[in-house]
């Protein structure tokens, strides 16, 4: 084919879905396949073909073409696993969850094995630890030449079933000959492996709905083995993460886990979250006795986390290190000496905010839950930082522990960093800016966070404002929120249920839940089995109650679920027909994150324009 099915006017006929009775509660996609026209341009633009080339610049062609979800090379180098997406294509989930083959090639192209023929997985259970029948997560052991691992669910995929055993992994060795061979049982989902060698694999678990994570120990070599727990925990729980155990490249180019003892001593990195804010830390780990022993941790007033260890004997360790003042640089660490030799010298990426202060707030919202917001103010001069116009951007997140909720998971000694996204630009027009300050969504035991959703969502802004205004720092009638996304949904829910903003700003937001019907965000339960709780979130449904501006921006071509658009379209023309004061503004062909420089600078200009209207400027 020549030229592309979609070059063409191509006449279509009916388009004809059925069901025949299963259940595929499946998420609000868009951007999905609608006809056969749409499955023809697909197949002709996704359609690759496997080649090898050489460091000498020549080609050669393996002769497998196919649409390629995936595919890697085995560590030895002699065999390619791959995943080929096939006809019939879903029109009702993406293109990940289409049918799919896996295969073994050997290195001429030629089909050793073939392993599973997926179908569609448009059935997979509601429910963030449901997944697909069948086998899933192809990968190699990185510690030997061709040996091939991956997942079976042991309860049909289904979350909400009883069963002991939720994942076991399965194994075939080369040349492939013979039947796969099972290997151990997991209690939760299975979320990945860490290779080391023969007698020390570590496998990750969870669970969502308990918000359980697990790693487990167990020897590859002995694979119907019982795996050793090594850490049993809350994902949630930020305080007590053990971290996450450090890796290197072998010979082979793979990433396995760092020993120098071949397993019996490892090493665990990770953020350091505390009640003073994160402490990157390194630890040493001993696999025989469980002892956690502490190498290193970043002290005030930097944030330093440890990068790479070059040295294990003599524990040289690659660090980035920053202050409020400095910005990221890389350094080598001895962590014996304490010596610290400077490896980069990058300048301040914007020095005209170099006299910007920056501190963490810590305050209570009424129900006693500790909240934690970065604060930073636009002048050196602490009495010029008063009464100021204020923009507070946020992303609410829920929580399953109250405890869990009011921990601080940020450092007061990180520098500031601005993207496209950032608020932090308001701070050269005089404004303060209250970044991240939480908002946590609780529910403990069997009630969800989202049956109060609206009165937490409430008493967390109305505690962050109050604590402004205690301060001095905030003009109370000068406060505008906003947030992008699920942040865009908050904002629009806070302008329905309080009038503590003088103008909101919401971009690619989803205002209507009943257009997301089978879960949105950390709801798993359907909009028939919690209909009140769709209906109180959507702000949609209150459009006569908002009578604070708002802007509205998003993508025209947003392919996030549950964003599409429309969302926003129909929002604007409710607000709209009650007389609301709102503006909608449509970024051509942006998705759900802006990338065009025109764009972005639109997007800013819209919002400066909005902020000096309704709030003015210091």
């Amino acid at each position: 084919r020549g030229t592309a099915p979609g070059s063409m006017t191509v006449p279509e006929g009916p388009v004809i879905q059925q069901s025949n009775g299963t259940k595929a509660p499946v998420r609000t996609y868009q951007d999905l396949l609608r006809n056969e026209n749409d499955a023809r341009q697909f197949e002709y633009y996704a359609t690759s073909e496997l080649a090898t080339v050489y460091l000498d610049g020549r080609v050669k062609s393996l002769g497998k073409k196919g649409i390629f979800l995936n595919f890697s090379v085995s560590p030895g180098g002699h065999y390619i696993l791959t995943e080929t997406l096939h006809r019939p294509f879903s029109l009702i989930v993406t293109y990940d969850r289409f049918p799919v083959t896996v295969e073994i090639l050997d290195d001429t192209g030629k089909t050793v094995r073939a392993i599973a023929d997926i179908p569609a997985s448009e059935d997979i259970p509601k429910g963030f630890s449901s997944v697909r029948k069948g086998p899933r997560e192809f990968q190699w052991r990185s510690d030997t030449d061709a040996s091939l691992y991956w997942v079976e669910a042991q309860d049909e995929g289904d979350a909400e079933k009883e069963a002991a055993e939720r994942d076991r992994l399965f194994h075939l060795d080369a040349p492939f000959t013979i039947d796969a061979l099972a290997g151990i049982h997991l209690e939760t989902r299975f979320d990945g492996v860490q290779w080391l060698n023969g007698s020390l694999a570590l496998v990750n678990g969870s669970w969502w709905e308990t918000r359980r994570a697990m790693i487990l120990a167990f020897s590859p070599d002995v694979p119907v083995s019982v795996p050793r727990v090594i850490f049993d925990y809350s994902s949630e729980d930020a305080y007590n993460d053990p971290g996450s155990f450090a890796e290197v490249m072998n010979r082979q180019g793979k990433r396995i886990l760092q020993s120098p003892d071949e397993g019996n001593t490892l090493y665990l990195d990770g953020m350091g979250a505390s009640p003073e804010g994160d402490r990157p830390f390194l630890r040493k780990f001993s696999t025989a006795t469980g002892t956690i022993t502490e190498l290193w941790r970043s002290e005030a007033p930097f944030f330093e986390y440890p990068y790479k260890i070059t040295n294990m004997e003599n524990l040289m360790v690659i660090t980035t290190r920053e202050s409020n003042e400095l910005p990221p640089n890389f350094y080598i660490r001895n962590l014996i000496t304490g010596e610290l030799d400077m490896l980069t010298h990058f300048s301040h990426p914007y020095p005209q905010l170099a006299h910007i202060s920056k501190q963490v707030l810590k305050y209570e919202r009424n129900d006693g839950i500790q909240l934690t917001a970065n604060l930073y103010l636009p002048y050196s001069d602490p009495e010029k930082n008063r009464e100021l116009p204020v923009l507070v951007w946020a992303y609410p997140q829920e929580f399953k522990s109250a405890s869990a909720a009011g921990q601080v998971k940020d450092s007061p000694y990180r520098f500031m960093r601005i993207g496209w996204s950032s608020p932090l630009f308001w701070l050269t027009r005089g404004f303060a800016v209250l970044d991240d300050p939480s908002l946590p969504i609780v529910g403990e035991g069997k009630v969800e966070p989202n049956d109060t959703y609206i009165e937490q969502l409430v008493a967390g802004a109305k505690a962050a404002i109050d604590t402004l205004i205690s301060m001095g720092v905030a003009d109370v009638k000068r406060i505008a929120v906003g947030g992008h996304s699920y942040g865009a949904f908050m904002t629009a829910n806070l302008l329905a249920h309080s009038d503590l903003f003088t103008a909101g700003i919401a971009r690619s937001g989803a205002y209507n839940r009943t257009l997301t019907p089978f879960g949105f965000q950390s709801e798993e339960r359907t909009l028939w089995e919690a209909p009140e709780v769709y209906m109180k979130m959507s702000p949609f449904i209150y459009a006569d109650k908002i009578h604070t501006p708002i802007l509205l921006i998003h993508g025209e071509a947003d392919n996030n679920s549950g964003t599409f658009p429309l969302q926003s379209e129909r929002f604007y023309a409710a607000l709209k027909g009650h007389g609301a004061t709102a503006r909608l503004v449509i970024l051509p062909y942006e998705s759900h994150s802006y990338r065009a420089r025109e764009s972005v600078l639109h997007m800013l200009w819209e919002m400066d324009e909005w902020l000096k209207k309704y709030l003015g400027e210091d």
